[in-house]
């Protein structure tokens, strides 16, 4: 919002003459850059982060930061990192017209697998730019969502460089002799790899995939040639490929089996809602037994047993359930799903209603559990609560956990940070530190804890201590 104030009025007479001339520093920036690198998707009044989260930073700096990530980050910190990378705010102040620091956040959302917001914050930059249609392209690619991006393609040919994605662009929109002009050209010129060059063959001629020697899956695969070699009838499997390249398993188009994987490997690190993935576990009954039918099978029988409200069907099929999703490293999943309807019903006294309340002190649900948890599990209780204290407890984590909720104000490790207006780059560099932190980094989990609370962060540092505890059964 502008604020327009007040010009102040000198009374009349002679007018005050200048004794020199300043001449200021001025920043030149073309208008139509100068806000691509602020876009986002959480405002500042839904993340309850500033838009100056980035300013005081230099993007060199902040570059640097994104490419440490972590690809299988605490679910807490996965939370967070989401946050930052999907937040509103304005750029560092030494940002170019390039959109490098939004293409560094596109980037780390691809890695994580999250491909629709990355998606999401490239259409509100303005993809059909040059220094944002690779990005486009690719990710639409993934998502079989690529007709906008070709149709603009096909309008401004300058927009990419690769004469593989040109040629494909201009087939999908029917363009089949431009496109095979296209192609002869680049062929003659030497223009495209081996594998292109054969798959663009296949795709232009179909005739040609009778006749063809079956294409070796390349040693590095992009998204262009993903989508070739499913079009010329030979997919690539996606299981042993980057992260993102599993949400093409998850259309409707694909078997059962392969959604429910794909899935299970964006869920992990929270690149796909829980409630998806526990509609693909009850979409229908299991066709066989062993691995992915075997979780189906629990889960369905678990929130069969939850339906039914009947405590000892709950407390039977608990273990089950439980044991087959964190097989796969989806308990924050399990306890998002079913922590709060957990704490909602009884069970008979034993291992199922201790496993109860763990899962729901894993739940965004934490606070509600506190009071059951205050019996049996009292350092757990006053966490959940914020309030951890020392003399309960009993292990090394425990009491960096504790010594981390009595400090007053942030670790020492990120002051100066926070102290230079450089908020962003401090929260990133507590992350990485209780990320990187190790089963006996102790201090360093104290030091990323504490600076979480003082920034406003409670509900990360809480969520975070409480799954250090339970993730590895060392409460």
């Amino acid at each position: 919002p502008l604020t327009v104030a007040t010009p102040p009025i000198d009374p009349l007479g002679q007018p005050i003459m200048p004794e020199g001339v300043e001449t200021p520093d001025v920043s030149v920036m073309p208008l139509g850059d100068a806000r691509s690198d602020s876009v986002g998707l959480l405002p500042t009044d839904v993340s309850g982060l500033p838009v100056t989260l980035w300013q005081a930073s230099s993007e060199r700096a902040l570059l640097a930061q994104f490419d440490r990530l972590s690809p299988d980050p605490l679910p807490a910190i996965q939370a967070l990192y989401y946050t930052l990378l999907l937040a509103e705010a304005e750029p560092p102040a030494d940002a170019g017209p390039d959109a490098q620091f939004l293409k560094a956040r596109i980037d780390a959302l691809e890695r994580f697998g999250a491909i629709d917001p990355a998606l999401a914050l490239i259409e509100r930059a303005g993809p059909a730019t040059p220094a944002l249609f690779e990005n486009w392209l690719d990710l639409s690619l993934l998502t079989g969502t690529e007709n906008a991006a070709c149709d603009a393609l096909a309008d401004r040919p300058a927009l990419s460089q690769r004469y593989a994605a040109r040629i494909f662009c201009l087939a999908r929109s029917g363009d089949w002799q431009t496109a095979a002009l296209l192609y002869e050209t680049a062929e003659g010129l030497d223009l495209l790899t081996g594998t292109e060059s054969d798959l663009l063959a296949q795709f232009l001629d179909p005739e040609m995939i009778e006749t063809s020697v079956g294409l070796a899956p390349p040693a590095t695969v992009d998204p262009l040639l993903f989508r070739l070699y499913e079009a010329v009838g030979t997919p690539l499997p996606t299981q042993s490929l980057p992260r993102a390249y599993a949400s093409a398993d998850l259309r409707a188009s694909t078997g059962w089996k392969a959604r429910i994987e794909a899935a299970e490997r964006l869920a992990d690190t929270g690149a796909l809602p829980a409630n998806k993935l526990l509609g693909l576990y009850t979409e229908r009954s299991p066709a066989a037994s062993g691995g992915v039918w075997d979780r189906a099978a629990a889960i369905q029988r678990f929130d069969d047993a939850l339906f039914s409200a009947r405590p000892e069907r709950i407390a039977a099929t608990l273990p089950a359930a439980w044991r087959a999703l964190r097989e796969q490293g989806l308990e924050i999943i399990f306890a998002a799903l079913f922590g709060k309807q957990l704490l909602e019903h009884t069970l008979p006294d034993g291992p199922s209603a201790d496993l109860a309340l763990r899962i729901a002190l894993l739940s965004p649900d934490y606070e509600l559990a506190a009071p059951k948890a205050a019996a049996t599990q009292p350092f757990l209780a006053g966490l959940a609560q914020g309030t951890p204290k020392a003399k309960l407890a009993s292990t090394d984590m425990q009491r960096a956990i504790a010594d981390a909720f009595a400090a007053t104000g942030p670790s020492p490790d990120h002051a100066g940070l926070l102290n230079t207006g450089k908020l962003g780059q401090a929260i990133l560099n507590a992350a990485l530190q209780l990320d990187t932190a190790g089963p006996r980094g102790y201090t360093q989990i104290t030091s990323a804890l504490s600076t979480l609370r003082a920034v406003g962060l409670e509900d990360t540092a809480r969520r975070a201590a409480l799954q250090l505890l339970l993730l590895d059964g060392r409460s």
